[in-house]
């Protein structure tokens, strides 16, 4: 499996963190398939992104 990056990267790790609780949690809302891991990675530039295991 690999991994599914968020189209997007946020300013602060808050903000990224925002994004992966709501993916854990209203998943169904939306019609995402239930991700099994959500992770916030660091990119090079100091940015913050979210990426996930379906």
């Amino acid at each position: 499996m690999a991994w599914v990056y968020w189209g997007r990267l946020y300013n602060t790790k808050f903000q990224a963190s925002c994004l992966a609780k709501r993916m854990e949690e209203d998943w169904w809302i939306y019609g995402y398939e239930c991700p099994q891991i959500v992770e916030i990675y660091c990119s090079k530039k100091g940015r913050y992104g979210v990426r996930y295991l379906l």
